[in-house]
């Protein structure tokens, strides 16, 4: 069962002022364990579960929900389902301390919610983490992939060093100091040329991210650093596959993409020009139409793709 938690007011789009997205009200869930989990939905048709970012909140959707409104590229075509990960937005805590352990909680919300039926999973960056494992743990759960901004391969040395001394100055001085560590570089520069739209932007991001509790931030960095390649494990992915990147994403360059579309079968690969690492808000009418094309023509008119051993 679901109630509305305390909403927040509707975000504006950056590049058309004043006029407020078609966001759905959100919802608070309840996890087996008791854990309250804020989600918005909103939609008829294949059930698509959208996968935020670290360390940001289910918001970084907010231009794809006119996908599923009236007259939407996806109406009556898909179900778009939103959460705050456990820990992040207005999600209780604790948050999972793997990337398997978000997979499995994935699981939990779409339960709670009454959602059985096998859904697309769509992240990006963190979320495109827990997508992969999702692919790995509940295969019997999907129906196809789309992996946003981010990559298959662990952290190396050099970066899980960086996530360790980000945690620490984090327990040190709060949130604030990985919103200006993480919120510059999330960005194309490209987006100053719209003027106010990248500072908009940017803007958003930090106040996301400096809401985000302390505890969450280091948990999740922890996560973040221990994760395992998943390379290998995405050799046996056989479920339609998107894979899209921003041109000018400096966190997970085009590259982390290109290497993973060699290696999954099925996978289509759109690179977004003037994107950097958070495609979808920088420019929604590209990374919508691209998603909308793919669930059309790959997912919503094809039966669920059963997992390679399955009777």
């Amino acid at each position: 069962m679901t109630t509305p938690p305390p909403g927040r007011r509707p975000l504006l789009d950056p590049d058309r002022p004043g006029r407020p997205q078609p966001v759905p009200e959100p919802l608070l869930t309840t996890l087996a364990d008791g854990r309250r989990i804020v989600v918005r939905q909103a939609g008829t048709g294949v059930p698509v579960v959208l996968l935020h970012g670290f360390p940001l909140d289910h918001t970084m959707w907010d231009g794809q929900w006119e996908l599923v409104a009236a007259g939407g590229a996806l109406d009556g075509s898909a179900r778009l389902i939103a959460p705050d990960l456990a820990g992040f937005g207005g999600s209780d805590g604790p948050t999972s301390s793997s990337i398997a352990g978000m997979a499995d909680e994935v699981v939990a919300i779409l339960d709670a919610l009454g959602c059985h039926e096998p859904v697309v999973a769509c992240g990006l960056s963190m979320g495109g983490y827990v997508v992969q494992h999702l692919a790995a743990r509940h295969p019997d759960r999907l129906r196809g992939i789309v992996l946003v901004d981010t990559k298959l391969e662990a952290d190396t040395p050099a970066a899980r060093a960086g996530r360790v001394d980000l945690s620490e100055r984090v327990g040190r001085w709060g949130a604030r100091i990985a919103a200006e560590a993480l919120a510059p570089r999330l960005l194309a520069p490209r987006l100053l040329v719209f003027g106010s739209g990248r500072s908009a932007l940017e803007t958003r991001l930090r106040e996301t991210i400096q809401q985000t509790a302390v505890a969450t931030i280091r948990t999740a960095l922890a996560a973040l650093g221990d994760r395992p390649d998943m390379t290998a494990a995405a050799t046996g992915f056989v479920l339609p596959t998107l894979l899209v990147v921003g041109a000018e994403d400096g966190i997970t360059p085009p590259e982390c993409l290109e290497r993973a579309a060699a290696v999954i079968r099925h996978a289509e690969l759109e690179i977004v020009a003037g994107c950097g690492h958070m495609t979808p808000m920088e420019d929604p009418p590209a990374f919508n139409a691209r998603l909308a094309s793919f669930l059309r023509e790959r997912v919503v008119t094809a039966p669920p793709t059963r997992p390679r051993g399955a009777p």
